[in-house]
């Protein structure tokens, strides 16, 4: 599919620019309460019946954000300021929030980490909810939000009893725990490489090292947009975040300082790897040239000799001798004994 182009065009204008994931738009509904729970997959639009009951928390998930006509019909019917629309059909974005006298914006980055191809992958994702309402936005249908699902199915901590402010908290904590886990994962990695290099696998290692700060580039550039995003929801006294819930969300702020020093950590742990890659390659250069150097200490008295007494002058007294041949080939070997000798004692052999 070929990716459209806002150049030119106004701010607000709701144009995908991504690259489409899913072929059809599926659209998640969930409504519960702390007594029930309703839950159901549409695929046509016209099925989507918009709730207004205060008694429950109504959760639209979109999976698919190339429909930009669904997407203009959630606004129209949310109230949702065109600017945020055109923000969660633009999968570029930065991490953002925004506030809006209908409700709270913040657009989100689920990173995953794919260790057969070695590389991140990372998906755009928009959140937007009010008091008893919360839509999620994401790129295809793999459910980032899985987790939180399965804890409202089965009732599990305090989600069916709290309003869209805390599911949006759990929401968001879910994407930060995947980043933890990613880190987890490219510490392994990050470890992994540098037994590789004490090993010897130096060609392997520095195309992997260079990969892995790739990656870390690409990882660091989706969490430390949302700290500062983080930081404002935390601090925020917005009409639509219970006033008890607001600690969780300061909790969330310390949960993405925590990522991004452990990714800022990784960046330069990798840094090492790469110093410690050149260390070993200079090393075994070294080494190298030392035994080269040895072995030419060594054989340029012995090509000396052996150069000397292979001139074809007719006056050389030693040519004349019976024995004379030993005892070069003796001198010789004692010349090279005494070498091994001097540089088993410099310890350089």
């Amino acid at each position: 599919m070929k990716r459209k182009s806002k150049i030119g065009l106004p701010p607000g204008e709701v144009i995908f620019t991504g690259n489409q994931k899913v072929e059809k738009v599926n659209i998640h509904y969930l409504k519960y309460n702390s007594e029930s729970i309703f839950d159901i997959i549409l695929s046509n639009h016209a099925e989507i019946k918009f709730a207004n009951d205060a008694s429950t928390v109504d959760w639209y998930d979109i999976r698919g954000i190339h429909d930009e006509e669904l997407i203009k019909a959630i606004g129209s019917r949310f109230d949702i300021n065109s600017l945020v629309l055109a923000d969660v059909v633009d999968p570029l974005q930065r991490p953002i929030l925004e506030e809006y006298k209908s409700g709270v914006f913040l657009i989100l980055k689920s990173i995953s980490f794919d260790k057969s191809k070695f590389k991140i992958q990372v998906e755009h994702i928009g959140l937007y909810f009010g008091l008893d309402f919360i839509i999620t936005f994401q790129e295809d249908h793999s459910d980032v939000f899985e987790t939180v699902r399965k804890r409202i199915h089965n009732n599990k901590g305090l989600v069916r009893s709290k309003k869209a402010d805390y599911l949006a908290f759990a929401l968001i904590d879910n994407i930060l725990d995947q980043q933890f886990v990613v880190s987890d994962l490219l510490q392994e990695e990050i470890e992994r490489q540098e037994d590789m290099i004490l090993e010897g696998a130096k060609t392997e290692s520095k195309q992997n090292i260079h990969f892995l700060k790739k990656e870390m580039i690409k990882m660091q550039k989706s969490i430390t947009p949302l700290r500062e995003a983080l930081s404002r929801l935390s601090r925020t006294e917005n009409q639509f975040i219970d006033k008890k819930n607001r600690i969780y969300f300061r909790d969330l702020h310390d949960m993405v300082i925590q990522v991004k020093d452990r990714v800022e950590n990784q960046r330069d742990y990798l840094n090492g790897l790469q110093d410690l890659l050149l260390s070993e390659i200079s090393f075994k250069m070294n080494e190298i040239m030392k035994v080269l150097t040895i072995i030419t200490t060594i054989f340029v008295p012995l090509s000396f000799l052996a150069g000397l007494y292979g001139m074809n002058f007719e006056n050389m007294p030693e040519l004349k001798q019976q024995n004379g041949y030993y005892y070069l080939l003796g001198f010789m070997l004692l010349l090279v004994v005494a070498f091994w000798v001097y540089f088993k004692k410099k310890k350089w052999l």
